[in-house]
């Protein structure tokens, strides 16, 4: 793994030309369906959902969308959904448990927006629904972050089986700039930030939270995109596999154990 500082990793998890949730689609599945809308609102472009097959096996995708070009990140909101894809993400979700299709998450978001009238139209309710459902689904459940996870605009899609993230992606309670904005009333402390909060993946590995480092070529993801595809299909393919031949009701309760346990103390954990 490379050693890099936090704030290098925070640099590299939002380059523009990083591979986002279309690039991974395109790489890893095949006859992918796109599914869109909440049944209650309206579409959120933020969210990109559907069912496909992952070699051969049918799977549920969601993830969030930031968009390429200009245009594309103004309708996607630049990767900030609203309710309605969170609501649109958990009926994706609550369809693959129906049929009994694993899920697969790709996560790469600033954060949920966080606008009145997306609080307006329950923004708080919805992302919070989608922690309780998640914990309790009983099929596989699997979430890459490929760039930056903040807050619980990413958690929304995270409660998972197993969490993998790149080797250069980012989990965090919120951006660097925020923390540094409010723990000294100066974002210009970002990169001090970025060391403090430890979020980057060896840092979440080494704390329990990630489940596993997907190695990059050396510069990024962008530099060399079909190697990280790659070893992000045999990450998956090694991580789904168990999962597969737990039965539904243990699988809920593992994952429901899996994020009790995070953050524990060795007192409490006895």
């Amino acid at each position: 793994m490379s050693k890099r500082t936090a704030a290098e990793r925070v640099a590299l998890a939002r380059h523009p030309q990083r591979p986002n949730i279309t690039d991974y689609i395109d790489a890893l599945f095949t006859d992918f369906f796109e599914q869109k809308g909440d049944r209650l609102c309206r579409e959120d472009p933020a969210i990109l959902g559907g069912i496909a097959l992952y070699h051969g096996r049918p799977v549920t995708v969601v993830g969030t969308r930031k968009g390429k070009t200009a245009e594309e990140s103004i309708r996607c909101n630049f990767g900030m959904p609203g309710p309605e894809g969170y609501r649109k993400a958990l009926r994706l979700m609550r369809q693959a448990e129906k049929f009994r299709r694993p899920v697969f998450t790709f996560i790469d978001t600033s954060g949920a927006y966080p606008g009145l009238e997306a609080e307006a139209r329950g923004q708080g309710e919805a992302i919070a629904r989608n922690l309780m459902e998640m914990s309790r689904l009983t099929v596989p459940v699997l979430s890459v972050i490929t760039g930056e996870g903040n807050s619980g605009g990413a958690l929304a899609l995270a409660v998972a089986d197993r969490m993998l993230m790149l080797e250069n992606a980012v989990y965090a309670i919120l951006s660097p700039e925020g923390f540094a904005s409010i723990l000294w009333r100066d974002a210009g402390r970002h990169e001090e930030a970025c060391e403090l909060m430890k979020l980057t993946a060896p840092d979440l590995l080494a704390m329990g939270v990630a489940d596993d480092v997907i190695p990059e070529p050396g510069g990024g993801a962008h530099l060399a995109p079909e190697q990280t595809f790659r070893e992000l299909d045999r990450a998956l393919s090694r991580h789904l596999a168990p999962l597969l031949k737990e039965s539904g009701p243990v699988l809920a309760e593992k994952r429901w154990q899996k994020f009790r346990k995070m953050g524990a103390s060795p007192k409490e954990e006895a």
